[in-house]
């Protein structure tokens, strides 16, 4: 049997960047739900701490693939020790409704303390490692793009995909075809596609994405990047989930190359009285990576999700750089690319990459 590309991260085996670690628990890990503000924090920390946070992907634990990992990525010619442990695990204890809840299992919640509403709490991305060496693309219940026209015969098709070492470095690769003795291979961007804060009320479904963050799967979240989110319990009571190998914008069958990562992320928490500097009335979720500033925008019809991108980029130009609105919506026709997140979770998304350098004033 050929070595792994990856070796497996099993619970609490190998690297652990941060001096907090937090594993996968099965009797405590939300599964389809988000936390709100009743909930008990998995760890707290104080503002400028970091966490390695273990995350599980919900390919392969699915009813609908068997609720039995190791069967069904032993179908696909994974050995039982190169499935997760705490994947297994979350399986069995089945404490999940289909008919009501999501399928992201959410890792969390942290508390950062002395956070209160209004304050902007910002989730860096230190590392991302893969925990295990293949993943699954799926398309189900109908949905996607084209729903309706996939799946062809209306049942699940889960694709399974893996990672190889090429002379070009580790790639993610697809079947050409079911008899898979020909391939696609496609470069790997890891990232969570779920990074939140809790919220009020009722604990939210796993999918749609809104202003507390949630399942934003904006792929230029990947090592170096930050989420600004605001506020909305105390506490913060941060979490991740929903990790992927690599996500075409969009996202159009369904799911991306979903496959389990251990994350280390670090949170930053902003004090009311000087966020409305930096971000203004942050109404959706903000993504910032070395060389964009990144608004977001969500809303069911897409056209809205844009429109609302739109408003979210012109006041952030606004509060970042004083950039009159006028001026900052014919700057933002003229030199910014808007992209769309995702359009398959219920809440459609949009952001624009609004690059930083051309707020520098250039050398002459």
């Amino acid at each position: 049997m050929t070595t792994p590309a990856i070796p497996t991260l099993q619970p609490g085996a190998g690297p652990v960047r941060s001096a907090r670690y937090l594993p996968v628990d099965p009797d405590t890990v939300l599964w389809g739900r988000l936390p709100n503000g009743d909930d008990r924090p998995a760890i707290t920390i104080a503002s400028g701490e970091d966490v390695t946070v273990d995350t599980v992907s919900h390919e392969g634990i699915l009813p609908d693939q068997g609720s039995d990992p190791r069967a069904y990525f032993g179908s696909h010619g994974v050995a039982p020790e190169h499935v997760l442990d705490d994947a297994d695990a979350i399986a069995r204890a089945a404490r999940r409704d289909p008919s009501t809840d999501g399928p992201h299992v959410v890792s969390g919640p942290i508390a950062v303390e002395g956070t209160e509403p209004g304050d902007v709490l910002t989730m860096t991305v230190l590392e991302t490692l893969p925990r295990v060496h293949y993943g699954v693309v799926s398309n189900r219940h109908g949905r996607g793009a084209l729903h309706g026209e996939y799946p062809v015969d209306g049942t699940t098709v889960s694709v399974f995909a893996d990672v190889v070492d090429t002379a070009e470095g580790r790639r993610g690769r697809i079947p050409l075809t079911g008899a898979r003795d020909r391939f696609a291979h496609f470069p790997l961007a890891p990232f969570l596609g779920i990074m939140g804060v809790a919220t009020p009320g009722e604990r939210l479904h796993s999918v749609p994405p809104g202003r507390h963050g949630g399942n934003v799967d904006v792929n230029l979240l990947q090592v170096g990047a930050q989420l600004h989110l605001p506020v909305l319990v105390p506490g913060a009571l941060a979490y991740v989930g929903d990790p992927h190998f690599a996500q075409g914008d969009g996202e159009v069958a369904l799911t991306a190359m979903e496959a389990s990562l251990r994350a280390t992320v670090r949170f930053d928490v902003t004090p009311a009285a000087e966020a409305t500097q930096q971000f203004g009335d942050l109404v959706w979720p903000l993504v910032e990576t070395h060389e964009f500033l990144v608004p977001t925008g969500m809303d069911p019809d897409l056209d809205e999700a844009v429109r609302a991108c739109v408003r979210h980029a012109v006041a952030i130009l606004g509060a970042r750089w004083g950039m009159e609105p006028h001026l900052a919506y014919a700057y933002l026709s003229a030199a910014t690319d808007f992209n769309i997140s995702q359009v398959v979770d219920l809440v459609t998304g949009a952001h624009a990459r609004i690059r930083k350098a051309d707020f520098e004033e250039p050398a002459r």
